[in-house]
């Protein structure tokens, strides 16, 4: 099954800081909503859409939940596509006071998002939080701030991320929604290449790591 983007819908774009690209100082690129939206205008110029971007860096589900009706709602989109999930999982670790959020409160919580939308004809993408297996000590933007991730982070963010990833993947089942495997297919490209040619911090994608998200996400449009 994919989703038919018809002539003059809307596609919004919700999520964190890899939505509203975080990148590091002074690098240029372009993210995934961006270049689907691209490739969308030369492959289809008979069919126009509005393509809108309501991702905040730092975000999580109870952030997005806070500003859904501004930021989505309020819009009314005709596809809402959602990432979020890395940031529930490991902002805590550098902002003291800020509990780890358990995966049933993660799936709780998206839930709570998806559940005005049910009925209104709204189709939906999910596309899994994800993390690339990278090694040694690199900076990641965390929370929209640089942080030093080392080896023991990311696997304790491993660990808590896997039941966040399987909730995301029941969501969608349950709300009739696209499920995009992101967490999968970047597994997959890791084993065949280095995991630095589509993540630098293993959170936040390269350029070819956002092209890689943008083709798949063509891929559950039509």
């Amino acid at each position: 099954m994919t989703i038919t983007l018809k002539p003059h819908s809307t596609v919004l774009f919700a999520g964190d800081s890899i939505t509203t690209l975080w990148r590091p100082e002074g690098e240029d690129r372009c993210g995934y909503p961006a270049l689907a939206a691209g490739h969308w205008c030369f492959q289809h110029p008979d069919r126009p859409v509005t393509w809108l971007n309501a991702g905040h860096p730092g975000d999580t589900v109870a952030d997005l939940e806070a500003r859904w009706h501004a930021d989505v709602l309020a819009a009314r989109p005709d596809v809402v596509s959602i990432l979020v999930g890395v940031n529930d999982n490991g902002r805590h670790t550098f902002a003291p006071g800020l509990p780890a959020l358990s995966a049933d409160e993660f799936a709780a919580g998206y839930d709570r998002l998806l559940a005005p939308l049910a009925g209104t004809g709204t189709a939906l993408i999910l596309i899994e939080p994800f993390l690339l297996p990278i090694k040694g000590v690199v900076e990641a933007g965390v929370n929209g701030e640089p942080h030093r991730i080392d080896d023991a982070t990311r696997d304790e963010w491993r660990t808590g991320l896997n039941p966040k990833i399987q909730a995301v993947r029941d969501l969608a089942t349950a709300h009739g929604a696209e499920l995009l495997a992101a967490d999968t297919m970047f597994a997959e490209l890791a084993a065949t290449t280095r995991p630095e040619r589509w993540s630098e911090d293993g959170v936040h994608p390269t350029p070819a790591g956002h092209a890689a998200l943008a083709a798949a996400w063509l891929d559950l449009v039509s």
